[in-house]
């Protein structure tokens, strides 16, 4: 790519994050009355597995400053066993659904989102789980529950690859995958959907985020994703679903606060 194309695309860029919602011309399928998609992903699998909620036997911080000030990005992981509860408590916090709008409007969510459309739909690499086989899940928010998709030859592989080369992903007790439904948003905001749906990704992922944290777990989300291998591993179609963004989630110590601070060697080195 040259530097003309390359600033043609910057300055593409801003004029989609700019954009004002002021075309009055355009007119949604939803004021035109055409029938609503579906408020989830129908399941994949004919069986499912059943969610633990007692989240009360959880070591919960309820101090929230507390979680917002010690909040941050983890690399390193220990690879020690995460529990279901952990797991099924994460899910819950970032895409549970607390009720229903009308007869089925819209799902009511523990994240906030445009237009309650909820656009997305979570998918897992699940490595260190208790009782979970190694593979890959798709959740299922209406039941809370998660559908086993099937083994992978080289789990760590395919999630050091999916996530463009950052290995250090691959020592995650679970990596989640977001997917992004595209109608599900377009029926409401049509020619703004993909703008307001970047908004909406940063809810999901802030409270993945704050929710490890507050069970002392670590986190770090990827904007960095090979979301056609990813489609291909969980039976995307790339066009209408299609992956792109990750969230690694895992076990983590004190003992590897200067692991951590390893990343950013490159800041000193080069003097910024």
């Amino acid at each position: 790519m040259d530097q003309k194309e390359a600033e043609r695309r910057i300055k593409a860029g801003r004029a989609f994050v700019r954009t004002n919602f002021d075309d009055d011309t355009w007119v949604s399928d939803q004021n035109l009355k055409k029938p609503q998609p579906p408020l989830v992903k129908a399941p994949m699998r004919d069986q499912a597995i059943d969610l633990p909620v007692n989240y009360d036997a959880l070591n919960i911080d309820n101090d929230f400053l507390h979680v917002i000030n010690t909040r941050a990005s983890h690399r390193v992981y220990t690879q020690e066993e995460m529990s279901l509860l952990e797991l099924s408590y994460l899910l819950w916090t970032t895409q549970g659904i607390k009720g229903i709008r009308g007869k089925s409007y819209a799902t009511l969510r523990t994240v906030p989102c445009g237009g309650a459309r909820h656009e997305f739909e979570t998918y897992l690499a699940v490595r260190k789980v208790e009782g979970l086989e190694p593979g890959f899940y798709h959740y299922l928010p209406l039941k809370h529950q998660i559908e086993f998709l099937g083994k992978c030859d080289d789990l760590d592989g395919f999630v050091g690859e999916s996530l463009n080369g950052q290995v250090w992903g691959a020592k995650a007790n679970v990596v989640f995958y977001y997917s992004f439904v595209a109608y599900r948003a377009e029926w409401r905001y049509g020619i703004y959907a993909h703008r307001v749906v970047l908004i909406d990704a940063g809810h999901i992922t802030e409270n993945l985020y704050l929710a490890s944290t507050s069970i002392g777990l670590g986190s770090c989300a990827i904007g960095s994703v090979n979301g056609r291998l990813a489609d291909e591993a969980f039976g995307l179609d790339g066009e209408e679903e299609y992956i792109f963004y990750a969230h690694p989630v895992g076990t983590i110590s004190e003992k590897d606060a200067q692991a951590e601070l390893d990343f950013y060697a490159f800041v000193k080195e080069q003097g910024l």
